[in-house]
């Protein structure tokens, strides 16, 4: 098994602390944010696990959840517990939620609808450099994919780093500043892997969901850290 194909086993072992991680606090604290962010996150873990599936063996049921949750839905999931976070009228928020619902079922029913070309497959290159040849080349499900990472891209990197601003522009709670930049550099690490995939350069997209996970876990545990006495911010 070659570097490339083990890379999806340790994103996956850093989703799976990650994912309990947000859904203990998620326990803890409630907070719509972060159950958002657990199903996000589980998708992301979903995704990573079964590239180290397909990486062994050929599954059509593995492929499909690969695709749909690791390469078109988990983005604009996390986007939306973001979203929530900082949303001011609930009603905004709830209405982008309820789009996403609608277009994630769309994307899974043509996802379960697209033929797939299991001769094809061969365990000896990553999936991420193979999928083109085993869907369709106009597959409808592909095109709903760029629409739910973009989402994600503004919602979660543009929310982590306006976030991080206003942290910083109070001078307040430095840690969290730099949480937030860690999580919107996952983000677009994940996001620049993707992009490169889609342009026929699969082979850097393990690389990039490795970076991400564990970039956004630190971001995530240095943004909850929660000091013992609340800073005061500076006076002008």
């Amino acid at each position: 098994m070659s570097v490339q194909q083990i890379l999806p086993f340790l994103s996956t072992a850093v989703m799976a602390i990650f994912i309990l991680a947000v859904f203990r606090r998620y326990a803890e604290r409630r907070g719509t944010h972060l159950l958002l962010w657990g199903i996000g996150l589980t998708m992301f873990g979903l995704g990573s696990f079964a590239e180290a599936y397909l990486a062994l063996a050929w599954n059509p049921w593995i492929f499909r959840i690969w695709y749909l949750f690791g390469a078109a839905l988990n983005a604009a999931w996390l986007g939306q517990g973001t979203v929530y976070l900082l949303a001011r009228r609930r009603a905004v928020a709830h209405g982008l939620l309820a789009l996403l619902v609608l277009g994630s079922l769309i994307a899974a029913y043509l996802m379960l609808t697209t033929p797939l070309e299991a001769s094809a497959y061969t365990p000896a290159r990553p999936i991420s450099e193979q999928y083109r040849a085993i869907m369709p080349p106009r597959a409808p499900v592909r095109m709903t994919t760029p629409f739910f990472n973009i989402y994600g891209l503004i919602t979660l990197v543009g929310g982590a780093l306006y976030s991080a601003y206003l942290l910083w522009r109070r001078q307040i709670f430095p840690n969290r500043v730099i949480g937030n930049v860690l999580i919107a550099a996952g983000a677009l690490s994940v996001a620049a892997a993707s992009t490169l995939t889609r342009l026929g350069l699969g082979q850097y997209l393990y690389v990039g969901e490795l970076t991400a996970a564990t970039l956004m876990f630190i971001g995530f545990l240095l943004a909850t850290q929660r000091p013992a006495v609340a800073p005061e911010p500076r006076k002008a």
